[in-house]
C-alpha cells in the first residue's frame, strides 16, 4: 500500500509529528493513519521511536565506536546464532551483517574509550567464532538519523595558496 510507505517516510523523518498533520500530508483521514501506525507496530515493521541526541552537548560522558567483526562459521553455528548472542549486550547499539571485508558491523556505546575497549576485549573477542575485531572510535558526529547537527565550530582559517 502506497500510503503505508509514505507514512513510514514521514515517521522516519519525525516520529513525533501529530497524526492530524500526517493525515493532512498524505490526504487520508486520521483514523486511517492511527490504524496504519497500529498495523506497522503489530507487524513489527516499526519497532520503536527514538530521539536523536547530540551527545557532545550533554554533560555526561559518552563514547561510541564502530566495530568491524570477522567470524568463522562451523556446521552448528550460523550468523543468526552469533548475532543473537552479541545483540543481548546492552552496550551494543546496533548490529548488522554486512558485505565486504568483514562480517558484522557493530555500534557500541560506553562511558569511556577504556570501557568500550574492555567490553570488546572481554565480551566480544572471546566469543569462539570471532576471529578479528577492529574498533573505530567516533570522534565527532555531524549527522545522525538523517538529522544534521548544527552549531559546530566553523573553520575560520584563511586559505593559503602559493
Amino acid at each position: 500500500m502506497e500510503t503505508k510507505r509514505e507514512l513510514l517516510d514521514v515517521l522516519s523523518t519525525d516520529a513525533r509529528e501529530d497524526v492530524d498533520d500526517i493525515a493532512r500530508q498524505l490526504g487520508v483521514d486520521v483514523e486511517t493513519i492511527v490504524q496504519l501506525i497500529a498495523e506497522l507496530e503489530s507487524e513489527e515493521i516499526v519497532h520503536g521511536y527514538q530521539a536523536v541526541i547530540d551527545w557532545d552537548k550533554v554533560d555526561e560522558r559518552h563514547v561510541a565506536a564502530f566495530v568491524e567483526l570477522n567470524v568463522e562459521l562451523d556446521r552448528e553455528t550460523g550468523y543468526e546464532q552469533i548475532a543473537d548472542r552479541i545483540a543481548k549486550f546492552p552496550e551494543v547499539e546496533s548490529l548488522r551483517l554486512v558485505s565486504g571485508d568483514y562480517d558484522f558491523a557493530i555500534e557500541v556505546n560506553g562511558e569511556s574509550m577504556q570501557s568500550v575497549s574492555r567490553f570488546i576485549s572481554e565480551q566480544i573477542a572471546p566469543i569462539p567464532e570471532v576471529t578479528q575485531t577492529v574498533t573505530h572510535f567516533i570522534m565527532d558526529t555531524y549527522k545522525e538519523g538523517g538529522i544534521e547537527f548544527g552549531d559546530r565550530d566553523d573553520d575560520d582559517r584563511l586559505s593559503v595558496s602559493p
